[in-house]
């Protein structure tokens, strides 16, 4: 039978390590699924991406689950918890609804561009 305890135990000792791993982690391939729903790459790559994403989202979910077992309640827990959150339903978007994200992303592009004072047409 696999000890758990020594699993939590061993996340908990460690939590800074794994937090430096799994907020990058998250937000890179997070990122990587939604520059694939605004190419409008094969939706089986975007799948794949989104699958991938998820998996530090859940270790993020389960690290943090730990820390409320032991009665450890504290904003870092918290933004943990929405960091995971907020990136499980970004890739969950991608992959139900991918025109809806690409059309946001293309609009949010146009938007920043614009704003932008290099690379704006010059008024005559």
């Amino acid at each position: 039978m696999f000890d758990f305890n020594f699993l939590f135990e061993f996340s908990r000792a460690h939590c800074i390590a794994i937090c430096a791993f799994l907020v990058p982690a998250n937000l890179v391939c997070t990122l990587l699924t939604m520059i694939l729903t605004g190419l409008h790459r094969p939706p089986i790559q975007v799948r794949f991406s989104a699958a991938f994403a998820c998996l530090p989202a859940w270790v993020m979910v389960l690290h943090v689950f730990t820390w409320f077992m032991v009665g450890v309640v504290m904003l870092p827990t918290f933004i943990l918890l929405t960091l995971a959150a907020v990136c499980l339903a970004i890739n969950f978007w991608a992959v139900v609804h991918p025109r809806s994200m690409a059309r946001l992303l293309r609009w949010l592009f146009f938007w920043v561009r614009g704003r932008l004072p290099f690379g704006v047409a010059t008024e005559s």
